[in-house]
């Protein structure tokens, strides 16, 4: 059985709204005006005090980019949940790989405190183990930090493992920790991860299935 890492946004939730929404809201309490939405997703991957500092712009100093973000932090932990689901046929996929056996963590740039609280919500906490997060390590994705201590502490070598994300910061992070990548089609920065090559590209969740019970067959079978 594998080791399945999950990159969160973009990979196993539709959070695009409600991080939209919660950036926003931050500028316009600066008196900023409002940002284009899919603008706002382009600048989503590298961790909350990046998307902060990109959505500011240059000109912002360092001073501005921490009220903002700490503005983002508070109003973001409001409002995770308001719009925030699953993709289609994520749930099912999570339930499936579980049912095979196989092990569920998650590795994302997005505080670890409101990931825990969104997967908790969602009704999938107990399936992902562990859980890290953006605050979780000194560095963040693509730095292989977080990946090679989930393998430590499952016990679970790399040839064995997959990092499965929407962005090529995720399929950098798996190269990183010599560990295979899977990249999504259906999340924030489709191109980015398609640019990065990674071993395994899915358009749809149900793919991912299909591919890691081929593997089970294929190992299976007498040599």
């Amino acid at each position: 059985m594998a080791l399945i890492v999950f990159d969160l946004d973009g990979t196993l939730i539709d959070s695009a709204k409600d991080l939209a929404i919660s950036m926003n809201a931050t500028r316009e309490h600066l008196n900023l005006a409002p940002l284009d939405p899919q603008l706002i997703y382009s600048f989503v991957g590298n961790g909350a005090a990046m998307l902060v500092k990109r959505a500011l712009g240059p000109e912002a100093g360092e001073a501005l980019n921490k009220t903002a973000l700490a503005f983002f932090l508070k109003y973001y932990r409001a409002h995770a949940l308001e719009h925030t689901r699953f993709y289609d046929g994520v749930r099912e996929l999570i339930d499936s790989l579980v049912a095979e056996g196989h092990t569920l963590a998650v590795l994302t740039n997005k505080p670890v405190k409101i990931s825990l609280d969104i997967l908790k919500a969602l009704g999938v906490g107990p399936l992902f183990e562990p859980v890290y997060g953006g605050d979780s390590f000194p560095t963040k994705k693509p730095d292989p930090q977080g990946l090679l201590t989930i393998l430590d502490e499952t016990g679970t070598r790399a040839a064995d493992a997959w990092m499965v994300g929407d962005s090529g910061v995720d399929v950098q992070t798996a190269k990183n920790a010599g560990v295979r990548s899977c990249g999504v089609l259906w999340g924030f920065q489709p191109d980015g991860c398609r640019a990065e090559n990674p071993d395994l590209l899915i358009e749809e969740p149900g793919q991912l299935f299909k591919f890691f019970s081929a593997e089970a067959m294929r190992l299976r079978e007498p040599t």
